[in-house]
């Protein structure tokens, strides 16, 4: 993981001093690369163009119910669930059923930053500690609102099992575009943070807190829940909410949110162990192109929630006339 550090001044010559680059925050190590327009640019078509061919119907339906019905050996959505121990373990696994729902993709965007050099055992401690960072913002963010759902839950937007009609937007509908919106919006000033076209929003508490950055995206990956809509999420959503328990809702969706970076967290170890040192030295000879990397997840996954939320979800209730999907989606 990037750690900031000063700048340092180099002399040249009697009249020509050169200052060499300085990172500021985990996802900006100071080494910008060229084209950054066309990066961005680039970036923002493949958001775009994954939100075209995105399925949340096979993605949520075939994988995700699939997923669920299969480690809880009875099917996830027609069965109640009775009782806290239950609750929990459908919370879990549920968790893991979405982990490639449409809003995890945005997660990916922590990858860059912790490919680095050193041995198989230090590589898995460069990505284990961002992770457990990683972890904190988002386990603060779902036990919270867990327990928020559990106080008051059932008047909550979300509660509700009403019909989307075409030309309106139902409260869930308009929680999930604001929630989402923000977060794509902020991986977005990241991603352009990562390249120096924005200040980096990290770069003064980084100085003291350098772990800060993970933990923000921490807070938007746990941020997903408050948006969600994903239908075995609200199963556990609605149990939680009619459950007035609390703390019950804080260990549920907390479970959920675990659930969800477990496959991330295995997929991350097999990269760094498949990820061989021609790769890590590649990396390292321009640390340019981890700026690159970066850049380019957050913007891809920025631009994609965005779009995927914001237009596309007004286009499917019909308040905008046009947007373009593939026939499978």
């Amino acid at each position: 993981m990037a750690q900031p550090r000063t700048t340092r001044v180099r002399s040249t010559g009697p009249d020509l001093v050169q200052v060499e680059p300085r990172a500021t925050s985990t996802f900006v190590n100071g080494q910008f690369p060229r084209r950054r327009g066309l990066i961005v640019v680039l970036s923002v078509l493949a958001g775009f163009l994954l939100t075209v061919v995105w399925s949340a119907e096979f993605v949520d339906s075939t994988i995700g119910d699939n997923v669920a019905n299969t480690l809880l050996g009875h099917d996830a959505k027609e069965t109640p669930i009775a009782g806290v121990l239950a609750g929990i373990a459908f919370a879990f696994v549920s968790g893991l059923a979405g982990t490639f729902t449409a809003c995890n993709i945005a997660a990916f965007g922590a990858v860059a930053p912790m490919l680095g050099e050193g041995g198989r055992w230090s590589r898995l401690a460069q990505i284990l500690k961002p992770l457990a960072w990683l972890s904190v913002g988002m386990i603060a963010v779902s036990a919270v609102y867990g327990a928020i759902v559990g106080f008051v839950g059932t008047s909550m937007p979300q509660f509700s099992t009403a019909a989307n009609t075409p030309g309106t937007l139902s409260p869930r509908s308009i929680q999930s575009m604001v929630v989402f919106g923000l977060i794509g919006l902020a991986m977005c000033y990241i991603g352009l943070a990562a390249l120096g076209l924005v200040p980096d929003p990290f770069a003064r508490i980084a100085r003291r807190f350098p772990n800060a950055p993970m933990v923000f995206m921490g807070v938007l990956i746990g941020g997903f829940l408050v948006g969600r809509p994903f239908a075995l999420f609200r199963q556990m959503f609605r149990d939680a909410a009619e459950s007035g328990n609390p703390l019950y809702g804080a260990a549920a969706f907390t479970l959920q949110s675990l659930g969800n970076i477990v496959v991330m967290a295995v997929l991350f170890l097999i990269l760094s162990a498949v990820a061989g040192s021609g790769v890590r030295r590649w990396l390292a000879a321009r640390p340019a192109r981890i700026a690159v990397l970066t850049a380019v997840a957050l913007l891809v996954a920025g631009a994609f929630t965005f779009l995927y939320w914001d237009v596309r979800l007004l286009a499917r209730r019909e308040i905008l006339p046009w947007y373009p999907t593939a026939p499978w989606a």
